[in-house]
């Protein structure tokens, strides 16, 4: 090991896109040396880090692109940890700190001699990671499609063109529209020149995306692994295989979160109060909001669930009906609903290892109390009088 390294105990590292600024602490919290890498030689990179010591403890902040900068120092053998943007952030706040390269690679450097890891964020392994970016892509491209069928619905709409269709992106509907942008349609649709060019470029670019969906999905089907946890999550209502799939990327390891009240939070579905004083009990409570700070997409998988299940009907759509009056009022709230309540039924499937059921099975121990609840007793209850009489009165 290099003598400069010795004393090095905690490293922090505040990366940007082109370079990295670095501090270095030894053992009791001094700073003890500063660097600044610079990321256009990766195999110069590679060496210069293959010189740190491997012992020492290396913090990152979960910000965008780490991931790669992570790959390269497990490759030489350090440790690489991540850092909470949003606690990191309150904690110079709160130091009265001002955001320099410097002052984020020093406070990163502190992390490390805290006394325990409430600063920490999970670093996902290259598998999860993998996995990850195939589902995240898939869901750019249902995002596109969804925005490429609004802007269309809303050009026919500024020129008060109507159809018949229930889908007007369906087989029928969509030979409808060619006939429209081949200028081929009735006095009654009429479209400009720029409109009837915006529709032919939103339509081909849908073709292409629908394409490029059905080529991901068949590649998803054959590259992503089969597993005993993928096939027991594709039969919770509104979970199929890519939605199963994509849950298993997002949360990683079911073991990280302490129960399904951690999960909700982490899937920014767990409802928080700003209130004070005393609440009133006649009114909805007020401040109540989703947080904003967790794994957006894990967020979207479950809302897509809660539709799909409300559509499946069952319990689901009485959870749906009880908040919104039968679909009438508060729709999107009884969809957080219905998603909150399969947080917690993907967390009993996957973390019990147990297999999905319409009806779930009692509790330990209830059926024997409610066995001897029915059960006919030698008295009246609080009274010390026999159930029966003794001897039949005259």
């Amino acid at each position: 090991m290099n003598n400069v390294y010795r004393k090095v105990a905690a490293i922090g590292m505040d990366v940007h896109a082109k370079f990295t600024t670095v501090a270095m602490r030894d053992a009791d919290g001094k700073v003890v040396r500063r660097e600044r890498l610079d990321h256009a030689d990766r195999s110069a990179l590679r060496e210069h880090l293959a010189g740190w010591p491997a012992e020492a403890s290396v913090v990152l902040e979960a910000s965008f692109g780490w991931m790669w900068l992570a790959e390269l120092m497990d490759a030489v053998g350090l440790t690489p940890q991540l850092s909470n943007c949003y606690k990191l952030h309150q904690l110079r706040k709160a130091r009265g700190w001002v955001k320099t390269n410097k002052k984020d690679a020093d406070l990163l450097s502190l992390l490390p001699f805290e006394t325990d890891r409430w600063w920490q964020v999970w670093l996902a392994p290259p598998a999860v990671r993998d996995r990850r970016e195939w589902m995240r892509y898939r869901a750019s491209l249902v995002a596109v499609q969804t925005a490429t069928k609004q802007r269309i619905t809303a050009l026919l709409h500024r020129f008060g063109i109507l159809h018949r269709f229930s889908d007007v992106f369906g087989a029928g509907g969509r030979r409808w529209l060619r006939v429209i942008v081949a200028a081929e349609g009735t006095e009654q649709v009429q479209l400009s020149t720029g409109a009837v060019a915006a529709l032919r470029g939103h339509l081909a670019l849908l073709d292409h995306v629908r394409s490029e969906l059905a080529a991901i999905t068949r590649a998803l089907r054959a590259e992503l692994p089969c597993s005993e946890l993928a096939d027991r999550l594709a039969t919770i209502p509104g979970v199929g295989l890519i939605l199963a799939h994509v849950l298993i990327a997002e949360i990683g390891r079911i073991e990280r979160f302490r129960n399904h009240r951690a999960l909700a939070s982490y899937s920014l579905l767990a409802p928080r109060a700003d209130e004070s004083g005393e609440q009133e009990t006649t009114t909805a409570p007020l401040g109540r909001h989703l947080g904003c700070r967790g794994n957006r997409t894990l967020k979207w998988t479950f809302i897509e669930a809660a539709h799909a299940a409300v559509r499946h009907g069952g319990q689901w759509r009485r959870r749906f009906d009880a908040v919104t009056d039968g679909g009438r009022r508060d729709r999107n709230r009884g969809t957080i609903k219905v998603a909150r309540e399969l947080v917690k039924v993907v967390y009993i499937v996957w973390s019990r290892g147990v297999e999905y059921s319409e009806t779930p099975p009692p509790r330990p121990g209830r059926s024997a109390r409610r066995r001897v609840t029915n059960q006919r007793t030698d008295s009246r209850s609080g009274t010390g009088q026999p159930l029966d009489p003794m001897a039949v009165v005259r």
